[in-house]
């Protein structure tokens, strides 16, 4: 037999899973967005010689990111992980335009 409680515990897991998978799905949205941002800056990149990283551009993204993160209350250090992948990434494609 299902207590209230339960039942109330249930349909809030439940409205917390549909939000989360909404979240996700913004965020495969949005990835998906700034790959193809990125793309277009490879093959500019590599249409005028180009090299396919800018270290100092990816210093302050870092930072700015890593302050983002704590304006948010993320962990900074996630946040830097994570966007070190999506540049390492990045940098993958646009050597790859240059070839």
């Amino acid at each position: 037999m299902m207590t209230d409680a339960t039942a109330l515990a249930q349909a809030l897991l439940k409205e917390h899973r549909e939000s989360i998978d909404r979240l996700d799905a913004i965020l495969v949205y949005t990835l998906a967005e700034r790959f193809k941002q990125t793309q277009a800056v490879g093959e500019l990149k590599a249409s005028h010689a180009l090299p396919p990283s800018d270290p100092d551009r990816e210093s302050r993204q870092i930072a700015r990111l890593e302050q983002l993160a704590r304006d948010a209350d993320l962990d900074p250090e996630f946040a830097k992980q994570f966007l070190n992948f999506i540049i390492s990434e990045v940098i993958r494609h646009h050597e790859k335009l240059q070839k």
